[in-house]
């Protein structure tokens, strides 16, 4: 009797596979240059992710995202803008950053809008708290940062508190114009129903 087929799912272009996932992630065979890494956090629809990667090709970048969908639309566009220092990850975030990328090859984390559990009972929910802060400080350089961002208030004190609370990452100022910092979809279309957005700048010490 034969044994039963397996269908594997074809890989999209820019999408980065593990051969393992329960090892650490050799970055260099998945990027045609040695450069610094730059790792975006549920990447969504990748508006933020792309315009990254297409104002600086002098650095990587991975998008993680846990959706199909999203995933395959930021990989097949990225491959139309001929960007080829962009991977797209399969994968759940915290996970990512405890066990697949090699400690301290991270020099910027971005979070943007992640989901606020606005519900008091799933507040255990939320990504930013101090496992996500402990696995953050694992995979960044020495000066690397963490860049986070939400149009939900309650969550931006929670978060900024639970930041408060870990002193081994130092909070930074944020002006407007420190850096490029392209705006996603999400965040134009909730700047035009009047909302605002809270961020959060963090550091490793050196």
């Amino acid at each position: 009797m034969e044994p039963p087929q397996t269908f594997t799912r074809p890989q999209e272009p820019n999408e980065l596979i593990p051969e393992d996932y329960f090892c650490e992630l050799p970055l260099a065979d998945h990027f045609s240059q040695d450069a610094p890494l730059e790792i975006d956090l549920g990447c969504g629809d990748g508006s933020f992710l792309l315009a990254m990667a297409e104002k600086h090709p002098e650095r990587n970048f991975i998008g993680v995202e846990r959706l199909l969908g999203r995933v395959r639309k930021v990989c097949r566009k990225g491959d139309r803008m001929g960007l080829t220092n962009l991977r797209v990850l399969r994968l759940e975030s915290l996970y990512t950053l405890e066990w697949l990328l090699p400690p301290e090859s991270v020099s910027r984390l971005h979070l943007l809008c992640p989901d606020p559990w606005p519900k008091a009972k799933h507040h255990r929910r939320r990504l930013f708290q101090e496992p996500f802060l402990k696995a953050v400080m694992r995979v960044l350089i020495p000066d690397g940062e963490l860049l986070f961002k939400t149009d939900h208030t309650e969550y931006f004190e929670w978060s900024e508190e639970q930041l408060d609370n870990f002193p081994a990452l130092e909070k930074m100022a944020w002006p407007e114009d420190a850096f490029f910092y392209p705006k996603t979809d999400f965040q134009l279309q909730w700047e035009g129903e009047g909302k605002t957005l809270q961020g959060l700048r963090a550091r490793k010490p050196s």
